[in-house]
């Protein structure tokens, strides 16, 4: 599969999923693993990073793969190709991969008979929110895939940290981002049955930038915060892709991540869970998210490179190293560690 184009070598690792190729191990849970997040309860805290099933054509087997929630799209209110091929890069030295996809979907309709056609079970399961690029108002299109898609999942994501999408990530400040998502709220209280909504921010922010959004989060309604998106950074990279235009993922993330993460801990003084992302690539850099001041955390890019199989080793790895440290829960490690990384 390394040889295949990586576009192509991701949509067969789909197709092998959906035909029962894969070994599947079921939820991956214990009492020490079990956990809440915005009011849902997980098997365990490692989760499935949005990217990976963007149609949501197979949730039911990912279901079954060890993790203990996923995220699926981002979807947009129209079908779009999203930018030109090729957009997805290996940098196999760096263990890391850049895309730029640009929300490339089936549009939000065909997503939803996809979810609404789903059996429910003990792993929740959220979409990513997007925009199409053609919209005139970006802003009211998570709205609109809110509306659509909202009844048929667990929660959703505000996903205004893609870099592919241009000047989306303009809407992370805070007077574009609270009127924004004073309408992704007002869509979500018309629910029959409203979700925890949270919201993706970027890496590539300031002090004064994290400030501004954790403000807002606090003030608005949100359930919770996934830090981080894909980075614009290349420093230190030495693969030959390395120049490519899009977002960087994988291990060179996790430091800077981290980072972010433990800031938005200290500044939201733990009044909102939070999702660790960026560089997890064992159980011991998921243990770090969570003593950083992450309550779950989510994965991707090396499954690229270790296979789907990873979900459920980090999660049992972590069990092993919440009871060496004496956690009898997830929950009494979560920011245990932020200092260091302040």
């Amino acid at each position: 599969m390394r040889r295949v184009d990586p576009e192509r070598a991701h949509g067969l690792a789909l197709k092998a999923l959906t035909s029962g190729l894969a070994p599947l191990p079921g939820p991956v849970t214990s009492p020490r693993l079990a956990c809440t997040l915005a009011g849902m309860a997980l098997p365990n805290p490692v989760g499935l990073a949005a990217g990976f099933d963007k149609n949501a054509t197979a949730v039911p087997q990912l279901s079954r793969a060890g993790f203990g929630f996923l995220e699926v799209g981002a979807a947009t209110p129209l079908p779009q190709d999203g930018n030109p091929k090729p957009r997805l890069f290996r940098l196999a030295e760096d263990r890391a991969a850049i895309n730029r996809f640009g929300f490339n979907n089936d549009g939000m309709a065909a997503i939803a008979a996809r979810l609404a056609a789903r059996t429910r079970g003990p792993v929740p399961v959220g979409l990513n929110l997007g925009a199409n690029k053609t919209s005139a108002n970006r802003a009211a299109d998570f709205a609109r895939v809110l509306a659509a898609c909202g009844p048929h999942v667990d929660f959703a994501t505000v996903n205004v940290s893609s870099p592919n999408t241009e000047k989306l990530r303009d809407l992370q400040g805070p007077a574009a981002l609270s009127a924004l998502l004073e309408g992704v709220m007002e869509a979500n209280a018309q629910l029959a049955r409203p979700i925890p909504v949270f919201l993706k921010i970027a890496p590539d922010l300031t002090d004064e930038d994290l400030a501004g959004i954790a403000g807002v989060a606090l003030s608005s309604g949100l359930a919770g915060i996934i830090a981080t998106n894909t980075t614009l950074s290349r420093e230190g990279l030495k693969s030959a892709h390395a120049g490519e235009q899009g977002g960087l993922s994988g291990a060179p993330l996790f430091q800077k991540s981290t980072r972010v993460l433990a800031r938005l801990s200290q500044l939201t003084e733990g009044k909102l869970p939070l999702i660790g992302v960026g560089g997890i690539f064992s159980a011991e850099e998921a243990y770090a998210k969570i003593r950083a001041g992450a309550s779950a955390v989510q994965l991707y890019t090396a499954m690229v490179y270790q296979g789907l199989s990873l979900a459920a080793r980090i999660a049992k790895g972590l069990d092993g190293l919440l009871a060496r440290d004496g956690f009898a829960t997830v929950a009494e490690a979560v920011g245990t560690d932020r200092a260091r990384w302040l």
